[in-house]
């Protein structure tokens, strides 16, 4: 009897050790404190947190950046919140309506084309959009597909990167629908979303931009420095809903730091208030 226990014994043990129950949990991601038992249903968690296929590889590629693996962000909503109406302005937004704990990472220009970070991106699969400007891409257009193949979207930052406000109406619709056109020739669609150059626009950029088939005017709320934040609201946190502008840089102008060493950055400057990255063209 005695043998037939320690046999069982030793069996149960190899089944859990093949099933991996006893393998160490990866760590879990910052996020705010879990309400109180309801008949809600559960947040939504990352793959590495919730034990899903492929989640300790997830896992080890967030550690190999210095992060934690981020909460799945919530499901798109059923009907964006930000639409461009018939007969109306193209709306001109900063953040998006949501009480979700989510903000929405956008990159502009395109000088910077680190091969580090299209590895990155791959690995993390954090949603962002690319804003992009023709004379920062144009000697390396083929750089930014694989980011396209990844799913990241790709938006309008115009021809040459004018301060628009200085131009004549028709000089802002050829910087506007000439990058529509040309960014639709190399990566197959015609954006959605356009972001005037330093935040400057005045109506004759929004009619130019409405005219392009431009849907929104996309501009921020905070923006990733070298090592920090640069918030609009004095309270100096993010809010949910909030769009993040950072740049395609490097270390000449990033005092050395790299681009994956700035945007590893920016994510934990967002894990730490909690927040996850949802995607911007979900909700507009």
């Amino acid at each position: 009897m005695k043998k037939t226990i320690v046999l069982w014994a030793a069996l149960t043990a190899a089944v859990l050790l093949v099933t991996g129950c006893t393998a160490e949990r990866p760590t879990a991601p910052v996020t705010a404190p879990a309400p109180p038992a309801s008949s809600a249903p559960a947040p939504s968690r990352s793959a590495a947190e919730s034990g899903a296929p492929g989640a300790p590889a997830a896992a080890a590629a967030y550690r190999k950046w210095g992060l934690k693996p981020f909460a799945a962000p919530p499901a798109p909503p059923a009907v964006k919140p930000v639409v461009r109406r018939a007969g109306e302005p193209v709306p001109v937004i900063s953040e998006i309506p949501t009480e979700e704990k989510i903000v929405f990472v956008t990159i502009d220009d395109g000088a910077e084309k680190d091969p580090e970070f299209v590895t990155m991106m791959k690995e993390l699969e954090v949603p962002f959009t690319m804003f992009l400007t023709d004379s920062a891409i144009r000697a390396d257009y083929a750089y930014f597909s694989p980011l396209v193949a990844q799913g990241h979207g790709v938006a309008n930052h115009t021809l040459t990167h004018p301060n628009l406000r200085t131009l004549s109406p028709d000089a802002q619709r050829r910087e506007i629908c000439g990058q529509q056109e040309r960014l639709k020739e190399r990566y197959g669609t015609a954006p959605r979303l356009f972001r005037p150059p330093y935040g400057n626009w005045n109506e004759a950029t929004r009619a130019a931009a409405g005219s392009c088939g431009v849907d929104a005017i996309v501009l921020w709320r905070e923006s990733m420095q070298i090592q920090n934040m640069q918030y609009q609201r004095g309270d100096r946190k993010l809010h949910p809903g909030d769009i993040v502008l950072a740049h395609f840089r490097g270390p000449s102008e990033l005092k050395g730091r790299t681009m994956t060493e700035m945007t590893a950055t920016m994510l934990r400057r967002i894990q730490e208030q909690g927040f996850t990255v949802a995607r911007l063209e979900d909700y507009v």
